[in-house]
């Protein structure tokens, strides 16, 4: 007996790394609660698998997994408990909602998986509709509590506590509780954001504006010439534009490759330090152009098609980003917008220019929006997306202003388990790579950019990156050091 509880403990000890953590539970937890704001998605639906759209009492399909999975009960009073726990009642309850219908449809059955029950979940939602104002609802879900558990001295106070307050207030038994959405991150610029992100890459009609064309381009480079780069013109103000089939399917499967054992949670540059924020999750990783051939062909091919000099010091190395599902970056600038900007401090110039190149497709989701532009640029595999971030006087372009929309569901071919990562967001599905880089102005720029807006210069914390979802590179500018 003894001998088999050492090989069990010693058992677990080797897997016990792999398992997931609290944060895992947490981050996944919050990632669903984001595709649910970002996307105005059904909990409903999100429980079964599918991704459905809620405006007013219409529903709509947007993306149904050839594969469904379903959430349990358990699962789902998980989710509505990280929202419980942090007085979001406006997410709490449509989740426990949805526990307490799946429970009471399995009541009885005895699940090992399962850490909650009917009545932890009826006890959560009673409160939280108790907090939100509704003492009704929770007077009714606190006496079905007590059907299943009539010892609970503490609930049965909370009836009397209820039905006091409703005969105090009648009128709170027929008043309509009205949830608000609470302002996290507190953006002005969210609607617009998310909006871009629901159109899942709205752009404008080509044939309309003679300006937005297609053409094969050399940037008469002969490195270019036997092979030129099809040139999609997407926007003029910000200039945008987009090279297909940039890399090879080969080509990207190797830099994913390379990046993948260093992949951990990405950071932002406030002030003197680098920290993770909630309104950038994902994992990223650096690369030297020394560590294999394709990245330096790579750059042979991006300096003949841009006429810029990538190699360092001009060039930062290459960042990997994996997003994975439910990750994001918010609206946000690639050059500095305040002359407290690490970059400035380190007399390295301002970010000149960003090229990113997609490494793999996305089933649904994951569109590069551009705020002010109004307009969002879909997945497209092994495509490259290139914008100035300043002008020619040096100053940087307000108009530039982008985000990474969260990605629904990734391309399976380019999903693995991940357990190990530091990113509390969805790390069990590595699904998207971002690969960054960014240039530095010969002549270092050392002024102040006064852009359109301060989403997120108002906090002193430089954008390190940015870009869309699933797998791409990055161009911008600047140093390793500076918290790209």
């Amino acid at each position: 007996m003894k001998d088999n509880k050492v090989a069990l403990k010693d058992g677990y000890e080797r897997v016990e790394q792999d398992l997931p953590a609290f944060e895992d539970l947490e981050g996944a937890a919050r990632a669903l609660m984001r595709l649910q704001d970002v996307y105005m998605l059904n909990v409903k639906g999100l429980a079964r698998g599918v991704f459905q759209r809620v405006t007013g009492s219409a529903v709509t399909d947007l993306y149904s997994p050839r594969r469904l999975f379903s959430l349990t009960g358990d699962d789902c009073f998980q989710v509505g408990k990280v929202a419980y726990d942090m007085g979001d009642y406006y997410h709490a309850i449509p989740w426990l909602e949805e526990a307490v219908s799946l429970f009471r449809g399995s009541y009885g059955e005895w699940k090992t998986e399962d850490e909650a029950s009917l009545e932890d979940a009826l006890d959560h939602l009673a409160f939280a509709y108790f907090q939100a104002g509704n003492v009704l609802c929770a007077l009714n879900l606190s006496r079905e509590f007590l059907l299943y558990s009539p010892d609970n001295k503490r609930v049965a106070r909370n009836v009397l506590k209820y039905e006091k307050l409703l005969a105090e207030s009648p009128n709170q038994a027929v008043a309509e509780t009205v949830m608000q959405r609470p302002n996290v991150p507190h953006l002005q610029t969210r609607d617009t954001y998310e909006g871009l992100c629901q159109t899942l890459g709205s752009q404008p009609t080509h044939y309309r504006i003679p300006s937005l064309y297609c053409s094969y381009e050399t940037s008469s480079s002969p490195y270019l010439l036997l092979q030129p780069v099809r040139k999609e013109v997407i926007h003029l103000e910000p200039y945008v534009v987009l090279y297909h089939d940039f890399v090879s399917d080969a080509e990207a499967q190797t830099i994913r490759g390379l990046a993948e054992p260093w992949l951990q949670r990405s950071v932002v540059a406030s002030g003197e330090k680098q920290l993770p924020v909630e309104y950038r999750i994902s994992k990223s990783a650096w690369l030297k152009d020394t560590v294999d051939p394709v990245l330096v062909t790579l750059d042979h091919r991006i300096a003949a098609l841009t006429g810029l000099d990538v190699q360092p010091p001009y060039a930062e190395y290459l960042q990997v980003v994996n997003y994975g599902i439910g990750g994001h970056y918010e609206p946000h600038f690639d050059h500095a917008t305040s002359p407290s900007s690490p970059l400035y401090r380190m007399n390295s110039g301002n970010r000149v220019a960003t090229f990113m190149i997609y490494l793999s497709s996305v089933e649904a989701g994951g569109a590069t929006a551009f705020i002010y532009g109004n307009f969002s640029v879909p997945v497209v595999k092994n495509a490259a997306l290139f914008w100035w971030n300043l002008h020619r006087s040096g100053e940087g372009d307000g108009d530039t202003l982008h985000a990474a929309c969260p990605v629904l569901w990734p391309t399976s071919g380019y999903t693995s388990m991940d357990r190990n990562s530091a990113d509390p967001a969805a790390r069990d599905l590595k699904t998207k790579v971002l690969a960054e880089r960014s240039w530095r102005s010969p002549l270092a720029f050392q002024r102040s950019q006064k852009s359109k807006t301060r989403v997120r210069e108002e906090k002193g914390e430089q954008a390190s990156g940015g870009g869309p979802c699933q797998h791409c590179l990055f161009l911008a500018n600047g140093r390793q050091g500076s918290g790209l």
